[in-house]
């Protein structure tokens, strides 16, 4: 359904830093890097889609978090969810809300949520049965 998403990073080495360990628990790479230009790109493998990429906004403006949006990540299984969690507090994440589940989405979603080191929010969740 999507192609990719950006987010917006005011400190690019830092969140390429914090993302490259919080991604490889999913076993998402980081396949392209333009420090230059303001950009890493992220995905399963080169040429993919989904992407997830950081970026400088290209307005030239200051990246700011979005008020409403998260960016969720899916895990095969509760434990990549638990481990997705785990490093990104380990790199430097806020967190939002434990592992575990989330009857009132459905009865299986297992998810949890963090504050990137830029504010933005984030979630791992898996939607299968344990």
């Amino acid at each position: 359904m999507l192609s990719h998403v950006t987010i917006g990073s005011n400190d690019l080495p830092r969140a390429v830093k914090f993302y490259d360990a919080l991604l490889a628990t999913l076993g998402i790479v980081r396949y392209e890097t333009d420090l230059e230009h303001g950009l890493a790109g992220y995905a399963f493998a080169p040429a993919t889609t989904p992407q997830f990429w950081l970026l400088r906004p290209i307005n030239g403006a200051p990246a700011s978090v979005g008020n409403g949006v998260t960016v969720a990540f899916e895990a095969p299984n509760r434990r990549i969810v638990d481990a997705f969690h785990a490093a990104g507090l380990k790199a430097g994440a806020i967190d939002e809300g434990a592992p575990g589940v989330r009857p009132h989405y459905h009865p299986h979603y297992y998810g949890a949520y963090l504050r990137d080191v830029e504010g933005h929010k984030i979630c791992c969740a898996c939607h299968k049965e344990p």
